[in-house]
C-alpha cells in the first residue's frame, strides 16, 4: 500500500516571493507563509495566539505567477507535498529542512489587501516539480 503524502496551508506570505532559475531555465519560487491558530487559556481566560512559519517551494510556471501576483501579506491557500532535504555544513554538520512542494495555489486576497491583482489567475495547478535524483524510487513494488 502506498501512503500518502499531502499538506494544505492558508495563510500569509511573511515577504515577497523570492523567484530565482536553475542553470537549466526553471522557474524555483521560495515563499515563507504563516499560519497562526488562536485559543482561550483555560486559567486565565486571556486568548492566546500561535503563529508558525512554512516553508514553501514551487516549480516552473506556478513559480512565476507566485512571483508576480503574490506579496508579502497575501492570503493564499497552498496544497503540495512535505519534502525533506538535508547537506552537509562546512564544519561537517548535517542539517535537515523539511518544505511544502505546492503544486496547487489560489490566491484569496482581495486586490489592495497584502498583493493580489484583479488579472491574476485566482487558482492554478503548477507543473509537476523537475526530476530529481532518486525519485525512480517510486518504482518500488512494496
Amino acid at each position: 500500500m502506498s501512503g500518502v503524502n499531502k499538506a494544505i496551508i492558508i495563510g500569509r506570505l511573511g515577504a515577497d516571493p523570492d523567484v530565482k532559475y536553475t542553470d537549466s531555465g526553471v522557474a524555483v519560487c521560495k515563499l515563507s507563509v504563516a499560519t497562526s491558530e488562536t485559543w482561550k487559556d483555560k486559567n486565565s481566560g486571556e486568548k492566546q495566539e500561535k503563529t508558525e512559519r512554512h516553508k514553501i517551494v514551487m516549480w516552473q510556471r506556478l513559480a512565476e505567477i507566485a512571483g508576480e501576483y503574490l506579496s508579502k501579506g497575501s492570503l493564499v491557500y497552498l496544497e503540495g507535498k512535505l519534502q525533506t532535504r538535508s547537506w552537509e555544513t562546512d564544519a561537517g554538520e548535517k542539517r535537515y529542512m523539511t518544505e511544502i512542494v505546492a503544486n496547487q495555489m489560489q490566491m484569496l486576497s482581495s486586490k489592495g489587501e497584502g498583493g493580489g491583482s484583479q488579472k491574476a489567475p485566482k487558482e492554478y495547478y503548477g507543473d509537476p516539480p523537475p526530476k530529481q535524483p532518486g525519485d525512480d524510487q517510486d518504482d518500488i513494488p512494496f
